[in-house]
């Protein structure tokens, strides 16, 4: 239907029809809970701002608001103010819309982040508990194997001595000699 050219000049020619000065536009920018600055008003209504970059949201909207009452579409209104005014109200709602998109998108993102960082804590508390208990089971091992080798060092040390008593045993002595 249009583009931001389109409607920034239909902004210069109401300003201009109704003679309306920067304090003014800003008077009934603030009616609409909106500000722009005089700095902004100027540019916007400088001479070749048609051909400049505005943002839509920041800049033009709280004024085209201001100056068009796009809120009211009226009988004396020409097709074109219409049309104009018909558009605004449909960037504004569809604006809306895709804020309120993004405001669930951004929910469902968080509630999302919640439960992986939900699942992640739970998988890091159950391995936790799986290194402890392979940990214990790991010292206990330890502790089993120690007693085991002293067991077995006892074992060799009474099998040495009673080795070296046979040995050195007299009746042992002669029970060998009498085999031979």
């Amino acid at each position: 239907m249009t583009n931001t050219r389109d409607l920034i000049l239909k902004l210069k020619e109401v300003r201009e029809e109704k003679g309306y000065s920067y304090n003014d536009i800003i008077k009934m920018m603030e009616q609409n809970n909106d500000y722009l600055s005089k700095a902004t008003l100027s540019r916007l209504f400088g001479e070749g701002s048609e051909e400049m970059s505005f943002k839509y949201e920041e800049t033009i909207r709280p004024v085209a608001n201001a100056l068009l009452d796009i809120d009211n579409i009226e009988e004396d209104d020409t097709m074109d103010t219409q049309a104009m005014k018909s558009l605004l109200k449909y960037k504004s709602r569809y604006i809306e819309e895709l804020e309120n998109r993004i405001k669930e998108l951004e929910s469902a993102l968080d509630k999302q982040k919640i439960k992986a960082s939900e699942r992640l804590d739970n998988e890091r508390s159950q391995w936790s508990k799986s290194i402890e208990f392979l940990k214990e089971q790991v010292a206990y091992k330890d502790k089993r194997m120690d007693l085991l080798l002293a067991s077995v060092q006892e074992k060799d040390q009474l099998h040495k001595q009673m080795l070296d008593k046979l040995l050195l045993c007299s009746e042992c002595k002669m029970i060998k000699n009498h085999e031979n």
